[in-house]
């Protein structure tokens, strides 16, 4: 039996579209038209019941997918559906290159120093494949931290840990009353 929480999120059913039972997606993955496929199926959980939904057909709208359900031939049958999440199992997803993670793995980690202080655990992941920030839970708030190889010199989502070796300042950041700090700058020249 699948459980919801072990199911990840790939996208949301926006609304219905037309009369014959499509449906707009707005999709919550990197790999549209693999995760949107003809013949795919994808889980909902309306009303507290995890239900499998096999795409029949399916289109790009500009970014967006237009999906039409087996079993869903009019718009009475799928606006019970607007605004549900749109998950799959985690062992269908596309493998990733070395040192490439999907965001859902990195969530939950703990965060620690190289000389074992932890930091805190990652909330969430913001930014994309070009700059991605940790936002990690520390004991005095949020602290973004970049996921960078020189930074992030140990990723294991297996273990839910991250180890970093932080540049000088970056962990103060979020200290209370780091604004009154009065330390001299000077712009580069």
């Amino acid at each position: 039996m699948l459980e919801w929480d072990d199911l990840v999120l790939v996208g949301r059913i926006s609304r219905p579209h037309g009369l014959r039972g499509d449906v707009i997606v707005t999709a919550d993955t990197d790999f549209v038209e693999e995760r949107f496929a003809v013949g795919a199926t994808l889980w909902t959980r309306p009303e507290g019941a995890t239900e499998p939904l096999v795409i029949a057909s399916a289109r790009l709208q500009g970014a967006r997918p237009v999906v039409r359900f087996q079993g869903c031939e009019r718009i009475e049958d799928v606006e019970r559906l607007a605004g549900l999440e749109l998950r799959v199992p985690e062992d269908v997803l596309q493998a990733l290159p070395e040192g490439v993670y999907y965001q859902h793995q990195l969530i939950g980690c703990v965060v620690q120093t190289a000389s074992g202080d932890r930091i805190g655990d990652v909330a969430r992941v913001e930014g994309g494949a070009a700059g991605s920030l940790l936002v990690v839970n520390g004991t005095n708030g949020e602290i973004l931290i970049p996921l960078a190889a020189d930074i992030c010199t140990s990723v294991d989502p297996g273990n839910k840990r991250i180890t970093i070796v932080p540049p000088e300042g970056l962990l103060e950041l979020n200290e209370p009353n780091a604004a009154r700090k009065s330390r001299i700058v000077k712009p580069a020249s």
